[in-house]
């Protein structure tokens, strides 16, 4: 994924490697790749805690990364997620609104968000009546 997305635009990429030994516990993570003077964004699907993407903006940060931001698709941010965001190397912490963030914005100015209703609006009007999803992946509507 993490090629496709950086040959779309036309980008170099690293990645971070984690191995897990259950569920939000991060035994060991790897950096793999150079961030050395470079704008770094991690992308993910979810932040709950965010322990885990937290080590990694500091883990980023130590290898040379000048800025970090993340991308989330959905921010749960429960226990000490906005502590841990605060105190963390972000310059933004992007997220969708799958989960009402105004409240959590009230205690962390880095987090900000993307409005994706008008997608999923259409993504259910087009599934109701047949129509093809996947053309949402070139073309979404505003």
């Amino acid at each position: 994924r993490v090629t496709s997305i950086a040959d779309r635009l036309n980008v170099e990429f690293a990645l971070i490697h984690k191995e897990r030994k259950k569920a939000n516990e991060v035994d060991r993570m790897v950096l793999v790749g150079d961030v050395k003077d470079r704008v770094a964004i991690l992308v993910d699907d979810m932040a709950d805690t965010c322990g885990t993407i937290c080590h990694a903006a500091d883990k980023l940060v130590s290898a040379g990364a000048t800025k970090v931001y993340a991308i989330l698709t959905h921010g749960i941010f429960s226990g000490p997620a906005i502590s841990r965001i605060n105190n963390a190397a972000f310059e933004a912490v992007v997220v969708t609104n799958t989960i009402p963030q105004e409240e959590k914005m009230k205690h962390c100015p880095k987090i900000q968000f993307i409005d994706i209703s008008m997608i999923l609006a259409e993504a259910i009007r087009r599934t109701h009546n047949g129509e093809s999803v996947s053309y949402l992946f070139s073309h979404v509507p505003l």
